[in-house]
């Protein structure tokens, strides 16, 4: 038996701060963990401060020649950038570095294209990829630009290879779109289902690696797949949870994570994923109260659920992680109406979800005696 093993690929990473941003560590930190979530082994980090983004480069002609002597040196061949660039700017510098050039966004589909195992899941991805494979093909590559000539040829005459390729793409997306209809349906079907019988439909959403997926399989006493990385979970997953002996089961819902900057394509793809966070009727968002860019990633979080049209689902916030933050205890933070608002916990250490499961029952009876409508209070310590 051959025991071949693949090499990990090797890339140099790059992360540039254009406003001298207080959280930039933190946000070097997160690239480089989604750098390695893709299983590239990073050679070389390249950090810089710049007042602008070059047109052209992105990065400035300078830092090109920087870094094409690095990557020569080491014999590098994957270039990968913690930012998302023009079709213009990844063209001319794959041109100039004669390297492989990944920007953000294609970094996160690569992930997700590497870990999706349902059908639909598949089809979500591969739409995404196409949809964003179909905007790099204007004045892409020089090759595409070559004509068909002769009559009767495909596309007829004068049609260059560029519109048959962005015509073939739009052709596959619309077929998938066309299979992702159908799973909408289904789902649809079994949402009916449930609101004939009244059952009440919590997601959980939150940043990726919050630990929502540990905290589903505690609440639910399920074994879905749990990681720490970053987007470890790409399914929606249901199961009942049982807020009491004398309490109705609600359905509880665990979603794929968010993170900055997530691609548009990416959330336009997962539209069919998300729609057990849009239909919900309370959302626990997650956070990981421990990371040094939670506020900023509970308004990423906030802009995604606006971007699906679920901002407006009340939300109830679930401080994890609590194990690794000195001083913070189990606790239920209200509202001055008695609108439980937060709930602090560890899901890895099973701390405080006695009291989550009775602020998520607490929220619902809130949400009974008020139609729906509720003011929202976060309590945030590490702003006092």
């Amino acid at each position: 038996m051959n025991n071949l093993q693949v090499a990990t690929p090797k890339a140099l990473f790059i992360c540039i701060n254009f406003d001298r941003d207080p959280d930039f560590d933190a946000l070097v930190g997160e690239g480089i963990a989604l750098v390695r979530s893709a299983n590239y082994d990073i050679l070389e980090t390249v950090i810089a401060n710049k007042a602008r983004v070059d047109p052209k480069f992105f990065i400035g002609s300078g830092k090109v020649l920087e870094i094409k002597s690095i990557c020569n040196a080491l014999e590098i061949k994957t270039v990968i950038i913690n930012h998302n660039l023009t079709p213009l700017q990844e063209r001319n510098l794959e041109l100039e570095l004669g390297l492989t050039v990944i920007d953000r966004t294609r970094l996160i589909l690569d992930i997700f294209a590497s870990r999706v195992k349902t059908k639909d899941g598949v089809l979500q991805v591969e739409l995404a990829t196409l949809s964003h494979q179909l905007s790099r093909l204007v004045r892409r590559w020089s090759h595409l630009e070559r004509q068909k000539g002769g009559i009767g040829l495909r596309g007829g005459p004068g049609e260059t290879q560029m519109e048959l390729d962005k015509r073939m793409i739009r052709e596959k997306i619309k077929s998938l779109k066309k299979q992702l209809a159908l799973a909408v349906k289904q789902r649809n079907t079994m949402r009916h289902n449930r609101l004939k019988k009244k059952v009440f439909s919590t997601s959980i959403v939150g940043y990726t690696n919050a630990g929502k997926s540990t905290l589903f399989n505690t609440l639910t006493k399920s074994k879905t797949y749990v990681k720490d990385r970053l987007f470890a979970t790409l399914e929606t997953t249901s199961r009942q949870l049982y807020l009491g002996p004398e309490e109705p089961g609600i359905v509880v819902s665990d979603t794929v994570g968010f993170i900055r900057e997530l691609p548009h394509t990416l959330v336009a793809a997962f539209r069919a994923t998300l729609e057990e966070t849009v239909h919900a009727n309370l959302l626990l968002h997650v956070v990981d109260c421990a990371d040094l860019l939670r506020e900023r990633q509970i308004e990423d979080v906030n802009l995604v659920l606006k971007e699906i049209k679920a901002d407006n689902i009340p939300q109830l916030m679930v401080y994890n992680k609590i194990d690794l933050k000195p001083g913070l205890e189990p606790k239920i933070v209200y509202a001055a109406d008695g609108n439980p608002s937060a709930v602090y916990v560890s899901a890895m250490d099973k701390q405080g979800l006695d009291l989550l499961i009775k602020a998520i029952s607490e929220k619902i009876k809130y949400l009974e005696n008020n139609n729906g409508t509720h003011q929202e209070y976060i309590y945030e310590p590490w702003k006092q």
